[in-house]
């Protein structure tokens, strides 16, 4: 009787699986196997809600704040473990041996883990798995995949989840309960600390599968690049030195007289007026050159309320204390939002 639940189980899943590859008619390049993925989501969606979920709210209920902190720090230092290990096969050493550092400063001062005293002394928290020091070597993502019960990974991803399961000491506690045991509680423990990020993302108008796989895409690749910005990014890219273009409402009049010694601008006041308009006009006030087919003359900033314009200069006048950008000046693009 239970084998023929079990084919019927099988059976079932097999056909969600075949009639979610058929919903998606145009899927994204990173994720092809759309229709699929969706399935298995709504699966692992299914498992969180009604068991999951729950758990991690009744263990957020009877256990007291202090003491899931320290769960949750036993488990990270565990975690340093193969922090650590992933670190060295990617020739990382200054990493790799701050990640020793913090496993041996936790462990004999933070009893066992249960205290982060590593971050107190300011050693820098890594995450690496083997799939990022797949990545490392050059190793190609490959499409998006949605594993059951594991949630998102991609193929390369899915395949570091072995090496990552034999780098983890938790894999080698003896009795295998007490290793499986460990392993549930920090599911729970883990699930537990998302609660807040998964109510907000539940009661979004949102496509959650889209959501989800776009932001552990991203993740993959800012931890991919040591939180430095994609290879791919549009942001404008100013060198290491330049400095930053200032966009704000300041008199550039104003500020070039303040820079300018005094002789000169003596020197340009006292300039003897002619047909054409001079180098520098008085009062502080700048020239800004005019753009073919945009004016015939050069536009200038007005300087203190009286003073006459200077001969042969335009009509065209801002008061002092406004900017008239040059409509050659390119702002950049809007920054996009990692």
């Amino acid at each position: 009787m239970t084998t023929i639940r079990m084919r019927a189980i099988t059976l079932g899943v097999a056909a969600l699986a075949l009639g979610g590859c058929s919903t998606v008619q145009t899927p994204s390049k990173e994720d092809p196997w759309e229709g699929f993925n969706r399935t298995v989501y709504t699966f692992n969606d299914k498992v969180d809600t009604y068991a999951l979920k729950p758990v991690a709210q009744g263990y957020v209920k009877v256990t007291p704040q202090p003491v899931r902190d320290s769960v949750t720090n036993f488990f990270a230092n565990i975690g340093d473990v193969y922090n650590a290990a992933n670190n060295f096969l990617q020739l990382k050493i200054t990493d790799g041996v701050e990640d020793i550092m913090r496993i041996v400063i936790n462990t004999v001062f933070g009893l066992g883990g249960l205290f982060d005293v590593a971050t107190l002394a300011k050693l820098p928290k890594h995450n690496q798995d083997f799939g990022l020091t797949l990545g490392h070597y050059g190793v190609p993502p490959g499409p998006y995949l949605v594993l059951p019960l594991f949630g998102p990974s991609t193929v390369r991803d899915g395949v570091g989840l072995v090496p990552n399961y034999f780098i983890n000491p938790l894999t080698y506690v003896d009795p295998a309960a007490l290793s499986w045991g460990l392993y549930g509680l920090n599911v729970v423990s883990t699930r537990a600390n998302l609660l807040g990020a998964s109510d907000l993302l539940e009661g979004a108008a949102i496509d959650k599968y889209s959501f989800i796989r776009n932001a552990y895409l991203q993740r993959r690749r800012y931890l991919l690049s040591d939180g430095r910005a994609s290879s791919d990014s549009n942001l404008p890219d100013y060198g290491d030195g330049a400095p930053l273009p200032k966009y704000d409402d300041t008199d550039e009049g104003a500020a070039a007289g303040a820079s300018a010694p005094a002789s000169g601008a003596a020197a340009g006041a006292a300039a003897p007026a002619s047909g054409t308009a001079p180098a520098a006009t008085p009062n502080g006030a700048s020239t800004v050159p005019a753009t073919p087919g945009a004016m015939t003359a050069p536009a200038t900033l007005e300087g203190p309320a009286g003073a006459a314009a200077p001969a042969g200069a335009s009509e065209t006048t801002v008061p002092g204390d406004q900017m008239i950008p040059p409509a050659r000046i390119g702002f950049p693009s809007m920054l996009r939002l990692r």
